[in-house]
């Protein structure tokens, strides 16, 4: 039987965003990074719900939906498995980009802004960066 994977989720309950739905963002960031992959176990149900305190339909909830968009299966008595990745943004062709976003962080954090406002930043030139490229 495969192992659980090394996904913790953490529940923001200040940011406005359902807590199902912060789950399985938190999931496809994984897959993203390849943190998770094929075969992979999720935690489970209850896993989840011992880590966070949240309910645990919301899980199952966030299981189903991530189920219905073909990323992970749920096999009866074993668990729910990932079946499928989201990209390759962890490879070693990232290296350079993530060392100077991880610096560019550490200097965002320097000049006083806390994790909130240096989200807010990145979030906006993130979106006028890509809205910029297909306005073209």
């Amino acid at each position: 039987m495969a192992q659980s994977a090394a996904v913790e989720y953490r529940i923001d309950r200040r940011s406005g965003v359902a807590t199902y739905l912060q789950i399985v963002q938190q999931t496809k960031q994984a897959l993203r990074l390849n943190l998770l992959k094929p075969g992979d176990r999720l935690p489970t149900a209850r896993e989840v719900v011992e880590a966070t305190a949240i309910n645990p339909n919301t899980v199952l909830k966030a299981y189903r939906e991530l189920e219905r968009e073909g990323l992970v299966e749920a096999r009866r008595g074993l668990g729910t498995f990932v079946t499928r990745t989201l990209g390759s943004a962890a490879t070693a062709d990232d290296a350079p980009l993530r060392a100077e976003l991880a610096d560019w962080a550490r200097r965002a954090r320097a000049a006083g802004l806390d994790k909130d406002d240096v989200n807010a930043l990145f979030t906006a030139v993130l979106t006028k960066t890509f809205e910029g490229d297909q306005a073209g």
